[in-house]
């Protein structure tokens, strides 16, 4: 972290976190953030579902919901960027105060609720995207919507010739009964409709599907059938968390999803889990918890052939995708890796 951007997280970290979050992506857009541009070697070089990467460390959705810091997030280290989630009406999400910033235990809670400017928006927006970036975007559904599984195809509809990846979100603990959508006969037919628009749109986007930590063995069985006999092309693991295990923050017992460092070990024994059940047939992304280069080292080796963070940002600075990304190529060169995915899964036993 450089002494300019240790400066700006702690005065960011004087102000609410939500309005850091706008003043965080304002400075991304005024260039006032590092841009070390792609960070890349031939060991971090890797493909994931199809797709390219430079490095396997991408950001998670969440952080540029309105996709309007494209540009300078392509430039910031990341190996792939994901925005969103979209819905195809703007919505104002949940009520404020819905973002807590968990300092004591390096983490967050949220429950901000689909807040997004819609899909017209946001598509004009990935319409003008960095064209030499990997930019996926999150799929959502309107809270008040009649029917919630065809929002998921209509948003890809509409954005998807802008985007190299999308990703079908039901797995956020903040718009009511999203979860539900989880279960195997409802997975089943809201993938069947995004795979069917996917399909029309006349080339083979890769359909991602993005679930929470908080599943049994049993629903983790059920979500690997379904994912393979739909054709998903990746699984997320994972979301946010309902539990509250162990936090120490004051503000540990805000209603909203939980992310961060408390989330790391029940995302990754997921992620195992989840591994274990695909047997290598569905290429995993794992997310949770990620703030450093053996954090992401042990979720690849959990079984994840690429990572995305979020919330360590607000802690170490965007130009923590970077450090990240180096440090995980030294990590697989002392252990004589000679790429990211020679790396997968060879330490998932530890975590099952």
């Amino acid at each position: 972290m450089t002494p300019l951007e240790r400066l700006g997280l702690a005065a960011l970290h004087r102000v609410d976190p939500e309005t850091a979050h706008g003043l965080a992506l304002k400075a991304l857009q005024r260039g006032l953030t590092p841009r070390p541009g792609p960070v890349t070697s031939d060991r971090l070089r890797t493909t994931l579902a199809g797709i390219d990467l430079p490095n396997p460390v991408g950001l998670a959705a969440g952080f540029d919901k309105n996709a309007e810091a494209l540009g300078p997030l392509s430039q910031s280290g990341f190996g792939f960027i994901e925005v969103g989630a979209a819905t195809p009406r703007p919505q104002p999400g949940n009520p404020k105060p819905r973002l807590f910033r968990l300092t004591e235990d390096r983490a967050a809670i949220n429950r901000f609720g689909f807040n997004n400017d819609g899909m017209e928006q946001i598509a004009t927006r990935l319409a003008a995207r960095p064209a030499d970036a990997v930019i996926g975007l999150n799929l959502g559904a309107n809270k008040d919507s009649a029917d919630r599984a065809d929002d998921f195809a209509r948003v890809l509809t509409r954005c998807g010739e802008h985007l190299d990846f999308a990703t079908v979100n039901v797995s956020s603990p903040n718009t009511e009964k999203l979860r539900d959508l989880q279960g195997a006969e409802a997975l089943r037919g809201l993938l069947g409709g995004v795979i069917a628009a996917r399909d029309g749109l006349g080339r083979a986007l890769p359909v991602f599907l993005k679930i929470a930590p908080d599943l049994t063995d049993a629903e983790l069985a059920e979500i690997a059938a379904v994912a393979r006999d739909t054709g998903v092309d990746a699984i997320i693991a994972t979301n946010t968390t309902l539990s509250r295990d162990g936090l120490r923050s004051a503000h540990r017992d805000e209603t909203g999803g939980l992310s961060g460092a408390p989330l790391f070990e029940r995302a990754t024994r997921v992620l195992a889990r989840l591994s274990a059940e695909t047997d290598g047939q569905i290429p995993l992304i794992g997310v949770g918890g990620i703030a450093s280069a053996d954090q992401a080292y042990a979720k690849i080796r959990a079984g994840a052939s690429a990572v995305q963070l979020y919330t360590a940002l607000v802690f170490g600075g965007v130009s923590l995708a970077g450090d990240i990304a180096r440090g995980l190529d030294t990590l697989l060169a002392r252990d004589g890796f000679a790429s990211v995915t020679d790396a997968v899964g060879t330490g998932r036993a530890a975590w099952l």
